[in-house]
């Protein structure tokens, strides 16, 4: 599919979503969540194994576009504002609801609806260049994109409340010291850091990792019981698939596995 706004690639198994307004940071506009969401689906195949998600030049995603907003207000159109929120939300469901693993390459300011963009991802790799803030204060606005789901339970509620309701950047240093990222890199090696990341978790069994994820997302909203009964269901799923076997016969005979998604 071609876009107006984002670039999308695939490399063997890994899958490259790129916003391509660099002009404007790659604030969203037009039909840009849409786009996002549609190419995020394109993505969402048995061969993709991971996708990157980045942003063209110096930005990952300064958040809404202003003057789209202001136009929006002038209007008094609350409709058209609805349909940029549901798009936003149907972006990060879309995120959570893949199979593969959804890593953020942070390459710079991530503001607003951008930041919450990277937090609904898997895992997010900073530059050093990067900065992030929950900006939605600034403009009379409050955090949509899965913020007030997402940063509570990445920096706690306290931390939270602060971020939200200050509307503050934080650099990459301190993304990193309060959990909010994974990784800070030097933004030169950016690229290479996540495909390298990218490339070890495209080889990694595809079942293992999706119940990994699956775990995660579901385990908060289930009692501890519960959550171990899901372990013991996805395991046994996990002991009946070729790659099991595969994986248990390579640490045998000493070589790399050839994992499959069986």
């Amino acid at each position: 599919m071609s876009y107006e706004h984002i670039l999308v690639d695939r490399d063997g198994s890994i899958g490259r979503l790129t916003l391509n307004r660099p002009d404007k940071l790659n604030a969203f506009a037009g039909r840009m969540r849409d786009e996002v969401k549609e190419a995020l689906q394109e993505l969402d195949t048995p061969d993709i194994r991971v996708v990157v998600v980045t942003g063209a030049g110096r930005g990952f995603c300064s958040g809404a576009d202003i003057g789209y907003l202001s136009e929006l207000l002038a209007a008094g159109d609350t409709v058209n504002f609805t349909k940029l929120l549901e798009a936003g939300r149907d972006v990060v469901t879309q995120i959570r609801a893949m199979n593969a693993p959804v890593i953020a390459a942070v390459n710079g300011p991530a503001a607003g609806g951008g930041c919450n963009l990277a937090l609904g991802c898997d895992m997010r790799i900073a530059s050093d260049k990067a900065t992030f803030g929950q900006t939605f204060t600034r403009i009379g606005l409050a955090p949509d994109w899965g913020g007030i789901h997402f940063l509570p339970r990445l920096v706690g509620e306290a931390k939270a409340m602060e971020l939200m309701m200050t509307g503050a950047m934080v650099d990459a240093q301190e993304a990193l010291r309060i959990g909010l990222v994974n990784r800070v890199v030097p933004h030169d090696t950016l690229a290479a850091e996540v495909d390298a990341l990218a490339t070890m978790l495209a080889a990694r069994p595809p079942l293992s990792l999706r119940a990994i994820k699956q775990g995660v997302y579901a385990s908060g909203d289930r009692a501890f019981a519960e959550n171990l009964a899901f372990e013991v269901e996805v395991q046994i799923g996990c002991f009946g698939s070729k790659d099991a076997s595969e994986g248990v016969a390579s640490f045998l005979e000493k070589r790399s596995p050839n994992f499959t998604g069986e």
